[in-house]
Protein backbone atom coordinates (compact mmCIF):
# COMPACT_ATOMS: atom_id res chain seq x y z
CA UNK A 1 0.00 0.00 0.00
CA UNK A 2 2.46 2.36 -0.58
CA UNK A 3 1.07 5.93 -0.27
CA UNK A 4 -1.36 5.52 2.22
CA UNK A 5 0.65 6.53 6.04
CA UNK A 6 1.30 3.85 8.42
CA UNK A 7 -0.62 5.16 11.14
CA UNK A 8 -3.69 4.57 8.60
CA UNK A 9 -2.94 1.09 8.34
CA UNK A 10 -4.55 -1.97 9.83
CA UNK A 11 -2.32 -4.16 11.97
CA UNK A 12 -3.27 -6.66 9.43
CA UNK A 13 -2.14 -4.48 6.47
CA UNK A 14 0.80 -3.20 8.19
CA UNK A 15 1.56 -7.48 9.26
CA UNK A 16 0.69 -8.19 5.64
CA UNK A 17 3.60 -5.41 4.24
CA UNK A 18 6.07 -6.39 6.40
CA UNK A 19 5.55 -10.40 5.46
CA UNK A 20 5.95 -9.31 1.76
CA UNK A 21 8.82 -7.24 2.97
CA UNK A 22 10.65 -10.20 4.72
CA UNK A 23 10.01 -12.64 2.17
CA UNK A 24 11.41 -11.08 -0.72
CA UNK A 25 13.90 -10.31 1.19
CA UNK A 26 14.98 -13.82 2.45
CA UNK A 27 14.61 -14.60 -1.24
CA UNK A 28 17.35 -12.24 -2.03
CA UNK A 29 19.59 -13.95 0.63
CA UNK A 30 19.04 -17.10 -0.91
CA UNK A 31 16.28 -18.83 0.62
CA UNK A 32 13.76 -20.47 -0.49
CA UNK A 33 10.34 -19.62 0.76
CA UNK A 34 8.34 -23.11 1.70
CA UNK A 35 5.41 -21.96 3.16
CA UNK A 36 3.69 -18.44 4.52
CA UNK A 37 1.02 -18.22 7.03
CA UNK A 38 0.58 -22.12 7.92
CA UNK A 39 -1.68 -22.98 10.88
CA UNK A 40 -0.46 -25.55 13.42
CA UNK A 41 -2.44 -26.71 16.36
CA UNK A 42 -0.74 -24.12 18.50
CA UNK A 43 -0.86 -21.05 16.41
CA UNK A 44 0.68 -19.68 13.02
CA UNK A 45 3.89 -19.65 11.28
CA UNK A 46 4.55 -16.48 9.29
CA UNK A 47 7.27 -18.00 7.11
CA UNK A 48 8.65 -21.55 6.99
CA UNK A 49 12.31 -21.12 4.39
CA UNK A 50 14.75 -23.42 3.32
CA UNK A 51 18.48 -21.98 4.14
CA UNK A 52 21.19 -24.15 2.20
CA UNK A 53 22.87 -26.73 2.58
CA UNK A 54 20.17 -28.43 4.80
CA UNK A 55 18.24 -26.19 6.93
CA UNK A 56 14.76 -25.32 8.30
CA UNK A 57 13.87 -22.10 9.08
CA UNK A 58 10.80 -20.95 10.87
CA UNK A 59 10.57 -17.24 10.67
CA UNK A 60 8.67 -14.84 12.62
CA UNK A 61 8.18 -12.06 11.39
CA UNK A 62 7.06 -8.30 13.36
CA UNK A 63 6.26 -5.25 11.55
CA UNK A 64 5.80 -1.76 13.20
CA UNK A 65 5.48 2.09 12.56
CA UNK A 66 7.36 3.04 15.41
CA UNK A 67 9.47 1.91 18.54
CA UNK A 68 7.35 3.71 21.14
CA UNK A 69 6.69 0.04 22.73
CA UNK A 70 10.39 -0.81 22.17
CA UNK A 71 11.88 -2.32 18.71
CA UNK A 72 9.95 -5.53 16.58
CA UNK A 73 12.31 -7.92 17.68
CA UNK A 74 12.32 -7.30 21.06
CA UNK A 75 8.72 -7.84 20.79
CA UNK A 76 8.88 -11.86 20.63
CA UNK A 77 8.96 -13.29 24.19
CA UNK A 78 10.09 -16.89 25.54
CA UNK A 79 6.85 -17.96 25.08
CA UNK A 80 6.36 -16.83 21.99
CA UNK A 81 9.27 -18.54 20.99
CA UNK A 82 8.63 -22.08 22.77
CA UNK A 83 5.58 -21.53 21.02
CA UNK A 84 7.59 -21.31 17.33
CA UNK A 85 9.46 -24.32 18.36
CA UNK A 86 6.77 -26.14 18.74
CA UNK A 87 5.26 -25.23 15.46
CA UNK A 88 8.21 -26.05 13.80
CA UNK A 89 7.89 -29.67 14.34
CA UNK A 90 4.24 -29.63 13.30
CA UNK A 91 5.15 -28.20 10.60
CA UNK A 92 7.99 -30.88 9.53
CA UNK A 93 6.05 -33.64 10.84
CA UNK A 94 3.20 -32.76 8.82
CA UNK A 95 5.16 -32.30 5.27
CA UNK A 96 7.42 -35.17 5.80
CA UNK A 97 10.72 -32.93 6.29
CA UNK A 98 14.05 -34.14 7.09
CA UNK A 99 16.33 -32.07 7.76
CA UNK A 100 19.57 -31.69 10.33
CA UNK A 101 19.11 -28.28 11.69
CA UNK A 102 15.80 -26.19 12.65
CA UNK A 103 16.21 -22.52 13.14
CA UNK A 104 14.20 -19.97 14.92
CA UNK A 105 14.80 -16.59 13.37
CA UNK A 106 12.57 -12.96 13.81
CA UNK A 107 12.69 -10.40 11.74
CA UNK A 108 11.72 -6.87 12.47
CA UNK A 109 10.23 -4.43 9.99
CA UNK A 110 10.11 -0.39 10.84
CA UNK A 111 7.47 1.25 8.52
CA UNK A 112 7.92 4.82 8.15
CA UNK A 113 4.41 7.28 8.21
CA UNK A 114 4.51 7.26 4.49
CA UNK A 115 4.71 3.40 4.04
CA UNK A 116 8.05 2.81 3.21
CA UNK A 117 10.53 0.09 4.82
CA UNK A 118 12.51 2.58 6.86
CA UNK A 119 14.74 -1.02 8.81
CA UNK A 120 14.88 -4.47 8.87
CA UNK A 121 16.48 -6.38 11.85
CA UNK A 122 17.20 -9.59 11.00
CA UNK A 123 18.12 -11.64 14.25
CA UNK A 124 19.48 -15.21 13.18
CA UNK A 125 18.99 -17.75 15.68
CA UNK A 126 17.29 -15.53 18.06
CA UNK A 127 16.94 -17.80 21.01
CA UNK A 128 20.24 -19.42 20.89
Amino acid sequence: MPGKPASALTPRQLGAIGEDVVAHYLGERGMVVLDRNWRGRDGEVDIVAHCPPDTLVVVEVKTRSGVGFGTPVLAVTAAKYARLRRLAAQWAAAHECRTSEIRIDVVGVLVSRSGRVREIDHVEGAFV
